[in-house]
């Protein structure tokens, strides 16, 4: 059985978007994306039953290393509302009283704690899949794993992410860093897309490979070749950086050994406080019931 490794803030903004604003707590603070969170992991851990889990959670869109780096980065997007930053919290507590190991870091986003813990369960001898949908993480693969999409009914193995995004799982980074990504604003080399990028490192596998040889570029067949020449020569400092930026850091200071993603048995008592605060009705606790009578 694999270690599982859950993209929390994707669940919880997911919920945040398809659950109306009106489900509310005794005190009348929205608890949308707490109940759709607490439903997804509970169906998850009631379905898959996993014995190593994890669950990560992004804390600020604006403190990550990435930001000293690039203060752009991620500038796009907007800051969550104060209502959904509460509920944050209240998730991170619901994931560690249904026995599942919360990771949450002010300077290293999800994917960097996810990639630290994926880069400990193959220490000690364990693939790992992936719960996401987010395509940065499938630089993270090596045979073996797989990043799965439950929402989407996607599962993409190691040897999908040629299919998917036409490069292999270690060339995500390179590939990003040439086209870019407008969902993290980063920004590539103005004018190259996907499909340039990977027929590019069709042709050179790798960013540093491609620079080593820029003259050869013209010689490709590829559309406008002569000219990307010297766009990509003018833009190098800034691939460079964006491969950087896209590069999900595997050593995140904290205990990535495989013993800590061991899941424990549920709590009901703190899980029954939790839904009470929440104003849950049964449903949700018979379910974390029979979670804690499965374990």
């Amino acid at each position: 059985m694999p270690t599982y490794l859950i993209d929390s803030s994707i669940y919880i903004f997911r919920a945040w978007f398809t659950i109306p604003d009106d489900m509310v707590d005794p005190d009348n603070n929205p608890v949308n994306a707490v109940y759709g969170f607490a439903r997804f992991l509970g169906d998850f851990l009631e379905r898959e039953n996993p014995r190593h889990v994890a669950a990560a959670f992004d804390v600020s869109l604006t403190s990550s290393f990435r930001n000293d780096l690039y203060p752009d980065y991620k500038a796009n997007r907007d800051p969550a509302p104060p209502e959904l930053k509460r509920q944050f919290q209240l998730c991170r507590e619901i994931s560690a009283a249904l026995g599942v190991r919360s990771c949450s870091d002010s300077r290293y986003e999800a994917d960097d704690l996810i990639g630290t813990l994926a880069a400990g369960s193959r220490r000690a001898g364990q693939n790992v899949t992936i719960v996401s949908r987010d395509k940065d993480l499938l630089q993270l693969l090596t045979d073996g794993d797989m990043c799965w999409d439950i929402a989407g009914g996607k599962r993409t193995r190691y040897d999908d992410v040629g299919e998917f995004l036409g490069v292999r799982a270690e060339q995500v980074v390179d590939y990003l860093g040439l086209a870019g990504d407008a969902v993290d604003n980063i920004p590539g080399v103005p004018g190259v897309g996907p499909k340039t990028a990977s027929r590019l490192l069709e042709h050179f596998d790798s960013i540093d490979h491609l620079y080593g040889d820029l003259e050869r570029v013209a010689e490709l067949p590829l559309r406008g070749a002569t000219k990307l020449g010297a766009k990509l020569a003018a833009h190098r400092e800034q691939a460079e950086m964006s491969r950087e930026l896209a590069t999900i850091c595997c050593e995140v200071p904290m205990e990535d050994h495989i013993g800590s993603m061991e899941r424990t048995a549920p709590s009901l008592d703190e899980l029954n406080s939790l839904y009470d605060a929440a104003g849950f009705g049964p449903g949700i606790r018979k379910q974390a019931e029979r979670i804690a009578t499965q374990f």
